[in-house]
């Protein structure tokens, strides 16, 4: 009798399927390529941090999804603990940002500047799990630490949509925008400083609840209707000026740092400039990002085929800073893995150039000199470049070939005890 253990993955966790793990490990050869050609050097860091890391303030909305380790031994204290950080001194990673940027503060004599940094491994977050999201998800990203110019950017942009080409993928849209215009629309409505980030949190929804929503929850939330009138207007001004950004560089005036827009700008003509094909740029004044630690541009990839972004980014050059005392210019790109594969899964992806795959089919009972000769010419079909499976031949054998027809097995040979038939 079975005993009662639960053979189902935690929830939020996922078993992986043989075909799904070809899927993840071809796409994870092509980004690595991909990214190295632009020159980033892969890294990686523990899965486990400092829970005083964890939880300074920089991560967002995901400093509430920790996963916490407890301590161990005689440094775990029940009794005397007076918030939940007294008995969890680690945690699960939940980004790879914060902990590149303890690790950069920690090797920065050893790396070359600026560094080019490519990590990939997984993240843990402890929130509702649905479709594409994960308790436990891999994370593709590259950074750039230590250059302070807009060529972070731009570089960052052309190896992440160059990397999503070579993955199959068009028609997607580069959605950019710069934490520093948002703190000025809203300086320059008049919305008092320190509610800025929930003005920000409105604006994101735009694309959701359009303008007259996003009036409406402005004003729900207690915030004047002169402002409102005032951002809105922005918005408006906007929508008619055949340059959005110009019209910002224009009416915000003093509330905007000098050369914000003119960065933008550059940004996205020397994106176009390269020539890519498949992918628009855009400029966003509602794209907000979540996390606390953007301090410049930020951007996301959209895709029709899933209705929301596949990757994401943007400029952190206070987050070095937090752990050394001095600010390190940081930019980086982020792709969402497990939305790339639940796509490539729902399109019955079928991974290019990948090797015939041949099973050998032995009848039981087949005798030595019969083995010897299978072995043989299955390293023969080996050696020409083919993949090639040798399993024992099941009493239904016509079952089991449409079994392997399923794992993408096009070639079947029988050997049988009598003689040899193919």
């Amino acid at each position: 009798m079975a005993e009662k253990l639960n053979k189902k993955p935690v929830n939020g966790m996922k078993d992986v399927l043989p075909r799904e793990m070809q899927i993840r490990d071809w796409c994870m050869r092509i980004i690595r390529e991909n990214y190295k050609s632009y020159g980033f050097t892969e890294i990686e860091t523990p899965c486990l941090e400092s829970i005083g890391n964890l939880s300074s303030k920089q991560g967002g909305e995901n400093e509430k999804l920790i996963f916490k380790i407890l301590k161990r031994g005689e440094k775990l204290n029940i009794d005397s603990a007076a918030t939940e950080n007294d008995l969890a001194d680690s945690g699960l990673r939940y980004d790879l940002t914060l902990p590149l940027s303890r690790y950069y503060a920690n090797h920065a004599n050893e790396l070359p500047s600026p560094f080019k940094a490519l990590q990939m491994g997984n993240v843990w977050r402890a929130e509702r799990p649905q479709k594409g999201r994960f308790r436990q998800f891999m994370q593709c990203d590259i950074d750039i630490l230590g250059e302070p110019t807009n060529l972070a950017e731009i570089e960052l942009i052309l190896a992440t949509t160059s990397t999503l080409r070579k993955l199959g993928f068009a028609n997607f849209k580069v959605r950019i925008n710069e934490r520093r215009i948002l703190r000025a629309m809203a300086a320059y409505s008049g919305f008092e400083e320190e509610r800025f980030d929930s003005v920000y949190i409105i604006l994101d929804k735009m694309d959701k609840i359009g303008k007259d929503g996003v009036y409406e929850e402005l004003l729900a939330n207690e915030f004047s209707r002169e402002a409102a009138d005032q951002c809105m207007a922005l918005f408006a001004g906007m929508d008619q000026a055949e340059d959005a950004i110009a019209y910002l560089q224009e009416t915000l005036g003093d509330h905007l740092e000098e050369g914000v827009c003119e960065s933008l700008a550059q940004i996205r003509e020397a994106v176009l400039a390269a020539g890519q094909e498949g992918f628009e740029i855009v400029f966003d004044p509602t794209l907000v990002r979540g996390m606390g630690y953007y301090t410049g541009t930020i951007f996301e990839i959209e895709m029709a085929d899933f209705g929301s972004s596949v990757a994401g980014g943007g400029r952190y050059d206070k987050m070095v800073g937090r752990f050394t005392g001095n600010d390190t210019p940081a930019c980086g790109f982020s792709i969402g893995f497990e939305r790339i594969i639940t796509i490539l899964l729902e399109q019955d992806f079928k991974i290019p150039g990948e090797k015939k795959k041949v099973a050998f089919l032995l009848e039981k009972g087949l005798p030595t000199e019969k083995l010897a000769e299978a072995i043989a010419k299955a390293q023969e079909r080996r050696n020409e470049g083919c993949q090639v499976l040798m399993v024992r031949m099941n009493k239904n054998k016509k079952f089991q070939k449409q079994q392997l027809e399923a794992e993408g097995y096009e070639e079947f040979v029988d050997f049988y005890r009598e003689a040899l038939k193919q």
